[in-house]
């Protein structure tokens, strides 16, 4: 019996495309497999982004959120203790609780407006304390949502302007 050898790899080799289907249709093919991927790659990463600043602004804000802060505002400061101020969002609605002179006895509740949108019960309402209309007594400022409520400081309270007031306001930031 006689050994004879042949060269198995050229027989056998078989063509990994289907000769019927044109070479730029294998092209596309690919090109829109790797739009896909690529776009369940953007659809990943930015759902991670998302959790991440939610899971942050749990940790810094809590739920509901809340923050708070303290001043000397002139409202019933007698004894040297300053005004508390907690601004939160409550189920999408505004709420600032004023403890004037940081008496619990004392206490004012300005209810601010009801958010609207997608996952508004997770916006975070930032108080500050600035003189926007000039007269020496700082007034309220809520930033939500890159928006601004102003509440000014007259007669020993918080309130929204009266129109006149709005006026002299936009006049006094040049709009």
């Amino acid at each position: 019996m006689a050994v004879t050898s042949k060269n198995l790899r050229s027989a056998q080799r078989v063509h990994a495309r289907n000769p019927l289907i044109p070479r730029r249709l294998h092209t596309a093919a690919y090109g829109v497999t790797l739009l896909l991927a690529a776009l369940a790659v953007y659809a990943a990463i930015s759902l991670l982004v998302s959790y991440v600043h939610i899971g942050i602004d749990d940790l810094y804000y809590g739920r509901p959120r809340t923050i708070q802060l303290d001043s000397f505002v002139g409202h019933d400061e007698p004894a040297g203790h300053p005004t508390h101020v907690i601004a939160m969002n409550l189920n999408r609605q505004v709420i600032v609780v004023e403890l004037p002179g940081g008496d619990a006895g004392k206490t004012r509740t300005i209810v601010g407006p009801y958010l609207f949108g997608a996952d508004a019960d997770l916006t975070p309402v930032l108080p500050s304390l600035r003189d926007v209309d000039g007269d020496g007594r700082p007034d309220l400022l809520l930033d939500i949502r890159r928006e601004q409520i102003i509440y000014l400081n007259k007669d020993g309270a918080f309130r929204l302007p009266t129109p006149d007031e709005q006026v002299q306001l936009n006049l006094g930031s040049g709009q």
